[in-house]
């Protein structure tokens, strides 16, 4: 029998921009499904979609506001981010709320199917990947986007989250911060900022707290997760 082809969400209140997405999403053999107001989108998007494409400036209010709300909800998709506000501190903004991507509107038809392709791949990659990394009492469950110590329950945001789980996955490896900014930020240029600093501080904070001093500092070079270094 043929597999049903992937959904895609599209949340967007302008009819021309949502149906020119859409028509690039059937171009990939997916199919579209649009919401044109925030509050329709948000009862949407825990559906299995796999990737939601997300205007910012919407009736009900500011997509990228409304993605830790989706994601409580069971929103397990990438999120593309669509938006007229292009300069880079918005981009880092989106990205830093749990947005997958980012691209300023206007848009090249051949951008937007390239950055869906490639969030397609991310969203296969991630649903073949274990569900569970366990490090000694340190555990990261991926497809709840959940982290505990010692069975205890540690808080972290969508960025904490994609943070450690990088982390893991290079374990024992020194990560950089261009190697961070390309890989969970999804930057290809240096923002001028101390953007991975912080949260890497922040998620560095939770962990110890929680009892596990996973994340060490590599002096000029960057850092390196060893959750089960001898402290």
């Amino acid at each position: 029998m043929p597999t049903a082809p992937d959904r895609i969400l599209i949340i967007e209140d302008d009819p021309e921009i949502a149906e020119a997405v859409a028509s690039e999403v059937r171009g990939l053999g997916c199919s579209a499904t649009i919401a044109t107001t925030l509050p329709e989108g948000i009862a949407l998007a825990a559906q299995d979609f796999r990737v939601i494409v997300l205007d910012r400036m919407l009736p009900g209010g500011d997509g990228v506001e409304a993605i830790a709300k989706m994601r409580a909800l069971g929103a397990g998709a990438m999120i593309l981010v669509l938006s007229a506000l292009g300069r880079a501190a918005n981009r880092v903004e989106g990205l830093e709320k749990g947005a997958d991507d980012y691209l300023p509107k206007p848009f090249e038809p051949e951008e937007l199917r390239a950055r869906l392709r490639a969030l397609l791949r991310r969203a296969t990659m991630q649903g073949q990947d274990n569900d569970l990394l366990v490090f000694g009492p340190l555990e990261i469950r991926m497809k709840a986007r959940t982290v505990h110590i010692n069975r205890a329950h540690v808080a972290v945001s969508p960025k904490e989250f994609e943070l450690i789980s990088y982390f893991a996955q290079n374990a024992g490896q020194i990560v950089t911060r261009m190697q961070l900014l390309e890989n969970v930020w999804h930057l290809h240029f240096d923002p001028g900022t101390n953007v991975v600093d912080v949260h890497v501080g922040r998620l560095r904070r939770k962990l110890e707290e929680a009892g596990s001093h996973a994340i060490q500092t590599a002096r000029g070079e960057g850092y390196v997760f060893a959750p089960l270094a001898a402290v």
